[in-house]
């Protein structure tokens, strides 16, 4: 139960800012006036496939040839035990309100359903499973040369935030959310950093959320504590963007979506200032969920050119600091999971969860009823459990 807590209590957080930044198209509209944590569930199933409409974004553009996900000869079925009762798939995707679900084994589709309403050519919301992209982008930077270290110290990028407690901290601990600035996620307080910073422009020419964390204090020394911090992760974002000279949207295409043969554009938020948010809020279709997931299960290699450094995945995806949570852990902007897979996961049940020694990846996106909770977490774990069985061996 303890372990269950602790998870939960980590996944609350995955994409607590995603309110506070948001900018709407019509202000006068329900659903943008209402804050994107608190949509209820008709606006979920609908905002969720058309960001686009409700916010302002940019736009990740595909490439002229698409990656093949073949459709394997043998499809699973999986069924499994969870609180009290036997579940098929169809009965947790419309318990849990699924609106996709993919898995690849061996690089190719055993299993893929849709519901809410969802078509395939339909993009979903990431939430936070964007943090995870982001971390990718800054090892493409690296591998362009346009970040030279992960020791690096983040104004060196970002002068904007020299004087400030990120003085001496580097992107790597940027990378392990172990700044050492003080930040509080709690997104139920409304006088918490995360409900009160980025909304706005406050000093023209500067970032909102630039401006908001470099006046936060120093807590703890860099690299001595996990603390999660979605603001830091849209500071990670501009980081990649001023090292690069070009937007996170455009950064993407040229490194992922174009290389790579995603199937269509992919949609992504921007903050008041205009800058893409490096924590949160890709919208893509399932498919292209899982291509991300098979482009770093294959090392960041796109054409047989590598997009980031040789040992960059194995770096990002492998436990760098102690989140807290038992035998698990947190990478590059990843959560390592218990049993040793990893995983990219947004609130409202979006995650990409990808097991290395099964060649598996699987692939969710939701419109759960709250953002998180222990129940809601341990039904997904109960499946993909099951799914792991359903193909063990195949």
């Amino acid at each position: 139960m303890k372990k269950l807590v602790l998870a939960a209590v980590a996944v609350v957080s995955l994409g607590a800012g995603a309110s506070h930044a948001q900018v709407p198209i019509d202000p006068a509209s329900h659903a943008a006036i209402a804050s994107i944590l608190t949509w209820a569930p008709d606006e979920q199933s609908s905002g969720y496939r058309t960001i686009e409409t409700i916010f302002k974004t940019h736009t990740i553009k595909r490439g002229k040839t698409v990656h093949p996900l073949p459709v394997a000869a043998r499809q699973i079925e999986p069924t499994f035990t969870y609180d009290g009762k036997t579940w098929t798939i169809d009965d947790y995707m419309k318990a849990y309100r699924v609106s996709g679900l993919l898995v690849l084994k061996d690089g190719r589709i055993v299993l893929e359903k849709y519901g809410l309403g969802r078509k395939p050519s339909d993009r979903w919301t990431s939430f936070s499973v964007a943090k995870s992209v982001t971390s990718t982008l800054v090892g493409a930077a690296i591998q362009d040369g346009k970040i030279k270290s992960l020791n690096d110290p983040v104004t060196r990028y970002i002068p904007d935030l020299k004087g400030s407690a990120y003085e001496g901290v580097s992107v790597r601990q940027m990378l392990m959310m172990s700044s050492g600035v003080k930040w509080n996620e709690d997104y139920t307080d409304p006088k918490s950093d995360v409900a009160q910073a980025g909304g706005s422009v406050t000093e023209p020419g500067i970032n909102p959320m630039v401006s908001y964390l470099r006046k936060l204090p120093r807590a703890n020394p860099p690299g001595a504590k996990f603390n999660y911090n979605t603001g830091e992760t849209d500071l990670v974002g501009v980081l990649v963007s001023k090292a690069t000279g070009e937007t996170l949207a455009q950064y993407a295409s040229e490194k992922i979506w174009k290389p790579y043969g995603m199937e269509q554009d992919a949609i992504w938020m921007t903050d008041p200032g205009g800058q893409e948010r490096g924590g949160c809020c890709i919208s893509m279709t399932l498919r292209d969920y899982a291509r991300v997931g098979l482009f770093i299960a294959g090392g960041g290699v796109a054409n047989g050119k590598p997009i980031v450094p040789p040992t960059w995945v194995a770096e990002a995806t492998r436990r760098q600091i102690d989140n807290g949570i038992p035998g698990g852990g947190y990478g590059y902007f990843w959560w390592i999971r218990p049993n040793q897979s990893y995983e990219a996961v947004g609130i409202f049940g979006q995650s990409v969860t990808t097991f290395s020694d099964q060649h598996l990846i699987v692939v969710q996106n939701a419109a759960w009823p709250k953002a998180t909770g222990k129940e809601l977490s341990a039904a997904r774990n109960a499946m993909l459990e099951a799914v792991k069985a359903a193909t063990k061996g195949s």
